[in-house]
């Protein structure tokens, strides 16, 4: 049988604040793997997982990515522009007084034929 005896210090890697930082965005480009990201810079997924909850509140060095929380919501519709109220304007202003004391105002833009089978209708009332 053969023992074989480790002496000295443990040594385990010392990351930088920016080696952590740019290890951080490598994961943050879409269609990233955290995993992949970590087997090519030789680190533990586990521990970038570590380094980017520690980003994400505030905690990781200084001058790094910030994580913060993002929602994203469906666009807004478009507002309508406000309604200006048109002036009244009486040139070409038809007024037709009909039976009951009811009157029919036509601008200058009403098509003919609509405005007579809105008045045959009327009629036949």
């Amino acid at each position: 049988m053969r023992v074989e005896v480790l002496s000295g210090v443990e040594r385990r890697r010392q990351w930088s604040d920016d080696e952590k930082a740019r290890i951080i965005e490598e994961t943050l480009v879409p269609g990233a793997r955290v995993a992949e990201v970590a087997r090519r810079n030789a680190v533990s997924a586990s521990l970038v997982f570590g380094w980017r909850r520690l980003a994400r509140d505030g905690l990781l060095g200084r001058g790094g990515p910030a994580l913060v929380p993002v929602e994203i919501v469906a666009p807004m519709p478009a507002l309508p522009a406000p309604s200006v109220p048109r002036p009244r304007r009486s040139a070409g202003l038809i007024e037709i007084e009909l039976s009951q004391g009811r009157r029919l105002r036509v601008g200058p833009d009403v098509d003919g034929d609509a405005l007579r089978r809105v008045l045959d209708a009327l009629d036949r009332r």
